[in-house]
């Protein structure tokens, strides 16, 4: 009796513990939300159990609503809301160019060969459904008129995933400002963080949510880089750190490491740990040396970071440093094969599951980078921008064409169930009490059992 009263002491403790670093970092209160990208600890995990692993266009869709626009966006979800952006093009500016013209770090002037919409004006949303009928409940107009840079063709001005702390929804359109909107979409206040050049390719950071600061990491092809965090009530700035690094667009992860809590930031030229309260570098590593889109996965102090392109690499990191950490300890693995340009990874259990754009999986041990399996396929043929979810012993991967993939988490490749809604699919999938909520390109859709 004293050994079982012992063990469930502990077990307590572990557990409040855990519900207390959430609290503090995300400012999620409750298991059935997901407030923000890839869900309440970034980490494209829930623990929800009794979630449907079949659906198609007809089967297990609770219901669906049209989105105007286009958006990239993941939804986002909040006790009996949902929110998520979207950018509608506009006319045509007379005289105007569909690309804009960068000046890299190095000096080298660049236009991107895929970059479209600086010649329109667009009008950019914020949108607020019902989480049991998909009724769209308002839309607030963020921004109208001729926007700073360009987008590429296959990409979004909307592709920032906003986040909420269940009183405040923020959304962030790049140059064209950071938003809070109360949940009745009356807007707060607004932030211009200036001109954020994009490489001519569009914003992909999404808001991180720190206590009572919202986080933007505003990475800029201009060479005017830095990261910043502002109060959640008000809007007004509480700290900004200049960052010696080119555009990036992967968001930033909150890690605890000892007694402290870390916001990790990646880039090609360094991968740098701040502290979230204050911005002052904690340390800081070599970085990936290729473009920074993907965003690293965490397993308690060990940060996996990421880059598809132009060359495949992979860092795992132990947080909790002191300076410039390169070439130490503090890399505990790497490994140079299996990455994606856009999607990323999952760290899920004991294991790392990578995969490349066109859907090469492989599975590697978090701890040691060893590999359990590489170059694994999912039954077709397809592409996939969508970064994986998981739940119940399941990954979710699902492809551009609008398959999702139910994988078994473990160490052997097997594929359970291949779902289709006929209907092609950009944004990652959120999961929210007993639902699973994808994004298409025209809808947004409710499944569930």
């Amino acid at each position: 009796m004293k050994m079982f009263t012992r063990m469930s002491v502990a077990l307590v403790i572990t557990l409040v513990a855990a519900v207390v670093f959430l609290n503090s970092t995300t400012g999620a209160t409750n298991v059935g939300n997901w407030p923000q990208w890839r869900g309440p600890e970034g980490q494209g995990i829930s623990g929800e159990t009794g979630l449907p692993v079949e659906w198609s266009a007809t089967k297990n869709i609770k219901w669906k609503t049209a989105i105007a626009g286009r958006g990239h966006s993941s939804p986002i979800v909040w006790g009996n809301k949902i929110f998520l952006t979207t950018a509608l093009d506009g006319e045509v500016i007379p005289g105007a160019k569909p690309g804009v013209m960068h000046k890299l770090l190095d000096g080298t002037d660049f236009v991107h060969p895929d970059a479209v919409g600086a010649d329109r004006k667009h009008t950019f949303k914020v949108i607020c459904l019902d989480r049991e009928t998909g009724k769209i409940l308002w839309e607030r107009v963020a921004y109208e008129g001729s926007v700073a840079d360009s987008r590429h063709q296959k990409a979004s001005f909307a592709s920032s995933t906003p986040a909420t702390d269940g009183k405040y929804v923020f959304a962030f359109f790049g140059t064209e400002g950071l938003y809070a909107y109360d949940y009745s979409g009356k807007l707060a206040w607004k932030q211009n963080l200036g001109t954020l050049g994009t490489a001519s390719v569009g914003y992909g950071v999404s808001p991180i949510l720190y206590k009572d600061l919202v986080i933007m990491q505003c990475d800029d092809s201009g060479g005017k880089s830095f990261i910043a965090a502002f109060a959640k009530k008000t809007g007004k700035q509480a700290w900004r750190t200049e960052r010696k690094v080119d555009v990036t667009w992967s968001s930033p992860v909150l890690v605890r490491a000892g007694t402290r809590t870390e916001l990790i930031a990646s880039a090609a030229e360094a991968i740098i740990a701040y502290d979230p309260a204050t911005g002052k570098e904690l340390w800081r590593h070599k970085g990936l040396e290729s473009n920074a889109v993907p965003t690293p996965v965490v397993l308690k102090d060990l940060v996996v970071v990421t880059s598809g392109s132009p060359k495949k690499v992979a860092l795992a990191l132990k947080a909790g440093g002191s300076g410039d950490v390169t070439g130490t300890s503090q890399l505990v693995w790497s490994y140079n094969k299996g990455t994606a340009y856009v999607p990323s990874p999952i760290l899920y259990g004991d294991y790392l599951y990578l995969m490349t754009g066109n859907g090469s999986i492989s599975c590697l041990q978090a701890t040691t980078g060893k590999v359990e399996y590489e170059g694994a396929r999912v039954p077709k043929p397809t592409m996939f921008m969508a970064s994986p979810v998981a739940y119940e012993g399941m990954i979710l991967l699902t492809s551009e064409e609008g398959d999702t993939f139910v994988l078994k988490a473990g160490p052997k490749h097997e594929v359970l169930h291949t779902n289709s809604l006929g209907e092609p699919v950009y944004a990652s999938p959120a999961i929210a009490d007993g639902r699973i909520f994808i994004r298409g390109e025209q809808n947004i859709y409710c499944i569930g059992q």
